[in-house]
């Protein structure tokens, strides 16, 4: 007698099949099918509180492990609550994989229940974005998502599934089974010739430059620059971050970039956070090389820099460094590398001196000086530094090769959901988020599910009763007497995760703050250290 499968279960199996067995999802009527499949299998579904928070977890998952994190979501309004989120997984390369349920096909155009135009959504914000139609071809639907998340430049990927797609059946004889080969692609490396060229044109520059994407913003793409810049003889960095050559980590970045003569581009796109490479911000004189995996976007190099692109070509990131260092001979100048060590390293006084000024409250920097220590002690913790201003002093002074923050995309609330999936990932070494008062109400109800999940970790919030970004940005553009409905009360956000299971703590002095640390940390829970602080601009080098 021939088995029958349902679309559901063959979407199941081929995740079973692929080793995806890690599932971030939230409930909802056009996945129930897949909740109800995934029980004759070895699927783990971590049910959360809101959809944009399924795609968090998917995205810190996927920095964290290099393979691609797995979102389902229901249709209509899960989706679009979902979309947005995608948004930061964009802007750091992360793969991962958004399945959302979807409007029957045949009650397309006709008002179907929650119908939305969800592959046009999705489409600016994922690398790919596209609906299954058949049920015997819906397993390569989802291998092809995958492969497409986790080739060239990684990033999202959206596929919409109909309910009568997953509710339908078909013949198991008639299905049709991806392949091993095909969740994945052969990587794009560079030819002898290539490198040898991308080489030269580095021996020949005095003040060289690298600049890596924010793909290798992980312990193995770290490791990779860090071997790449000892090859080659040359400083670099990564750009991973919205404020660009005013990036909080790398202290005096600005004017290392004026001085640079030549700037290689690792995977980096030529962008906004680069000042599109144009001046005052980077010399007239200085040439590009651009190696990406994406011709649109070496496209658009040439067409910014023009005679001044020395060199451009497609090539993916990692297999790219591995190439440069396999040829390379370290020939640089010492000290051209020293100076720019020297300006990353480069911070105000304020984040090694700063103490308050003001009773019951904590200067930031004293908070992140305190944390270091924690980092310290633990080498594989895991930090999420999400938001704006406290999240700077954060990022000025925490020194963490697994650290993650909000990114390119620019946006804020994802920390308690990411904490939440890095500890999926990462199922031993401590997890710290540390985040503003603004931010903490995005997803604070991300802290049931970490306490009924027992994912622990320790969050670190700093309230200065104010969305302190925006204010400044309001001070400076238009002055302190035009200040206004950026102001939050002194709430105790430690209750709110106490009141949901996990452990909370209340810091208004600084020394009483590595004690709560420990206490949280002891607890195993969920747990929310609230430190009343000053509210001050972030930290920036001033020559």
């Amino acid at each position: 007698m021939t088995k029958t499968l349902r679309g559901a279960d063959i979407v199941v199996r081929t995740l079973e099949r692929a080793g995806h067995t890690t599932i971030f999802t939230l409930s909802g009527n056009h996945i129930m099918s897949l909740f109800d499949a995934a029980i004759e299998t070895k699927l783990d579904l971590l049910h959360v509180r809101h959809e944009a928070a399924t795609v968090h977890m998917a995205d810190a998952y996927g920095r964290l492990t290099g393979k691609p994190g797995i979102a389902w979501v229901t249709g209509g309004p899960g989706h679009a609550n979902a979309v947005g989120a995608l948004f930061t997984a964009l802007g750091q390369e992360t793969p991962m994989v958004l399945m959302s349920g979807h409007t029957e096909t045949d009650q397309l155009g006709k008002g179907g229940f929650q119908e939305l135009q969800q592959v046009e959504m999705a489409a600016p914000v994922t690398k790919a974005s596209w609906m299954a139609t058949d049920t015997a071809t819906v397993g390569m639907d989802v291998a092809q998502a995958i492969r497409i998340a986790t080739t060239g430049r990684p990033g999202p990927v959206h596929l919409s599934l109909p309910s009568d797609i997953l509710d339908a059946t078909v013949d198991e004889e008639d299905v049709l089974w991806p392949t091993d080969a095909d969740f994945t692609a052969e990587p794009v490396g560079l030819s002898d010739a290539a490198v040898d060229a991308i080489l030269s044109i580095i021996r020949g520059a005095k003040r060289p430059l690298l600049i890596g994407a924010p793909v290798l913003a992980n312990r193995p793409g770290r490791n990779l620059m860090s071997r790449l810049q000892a090859a080659l003889g040359i400083p670099g960095c990564l750009s991973e971050g919205p404020r660009g050559f005013n990036d909080a980590t790398l202290g005096r970045y600005g004017d290392v970039a004026k001085r640079a003569d030549l700037i290689v581009l690792l995977g980096k796109a030529l962008d906004f956070t680069l000042k599109f490479g144009a001046e005052p911000f980077i010399s007239a004189d200085c040439q590009f090389i651009s190696i990406d995996p994406e011709g649109v976007i070496l496209d658009r190099a040439i067409q910014a820099k023009g005679s001044k692109l020395a060199f451009g070509c497609v090539a993916d990131t990692y297999p790219a460094g591995e190439a440069l260092i396999r040829r390379a001979t370290a020939k640089g100048d010492p000290a051209w590398v020293a100076e720019v060590e020297a300006a990353f390293a480069d911070r105000p006084d304020s984040v090694r001196t700063a103490v308050s000024s003001t009773q019951d409250k904590v200067h930031p920097a004293e908070v992140f000086r305190v944390l270091q220590g924690f980092l310290e002690r633990a080498p594989d913790a895991v930090l999420i530094c999400d938001g704006g201003e406290f999240a700077q002093w954060g990022q000025s002074i925490l020194k963490n090769d697994r650290r993650m923050i909000n990114g390119v995309a620019g946006s804020i609330g994802s920390s308690l959901p990411m904490a939440s999936g890095a500890r999926v990932a990462e199922p031993t070494a401590p997890v710290f988020a540390v985040l503003g008062d603004g931010t903490f109400g995005f997803h604070m109800s991300e802290l049931e599910t970490a306490v009924r999940l027992n994912l622990p970790y320790v969050a670190i919030v700093g309230t200065d009763c104010r969305w302190n970004a925006e204010y400044n940005l309001q001070v400076r553009d238009y002055g302190p007497n035009r200040t206004h409905g950026c102001e939050l009360n002194p709430t105790h956000y430690e209750l709110v995760a106490t009141a949901l299971g996990g452990h909370g703590e209340l810091v208004v002095r600084a020394a009483d703050l590595a004690p709560a640390i420990e206490r949280a940390l002891a607890s195993g829970k969920p747990a929310v250290i609230n430190v009343m602080i000053e509210s001050i601009p972030s930290p920036v080098v001033r020559r």
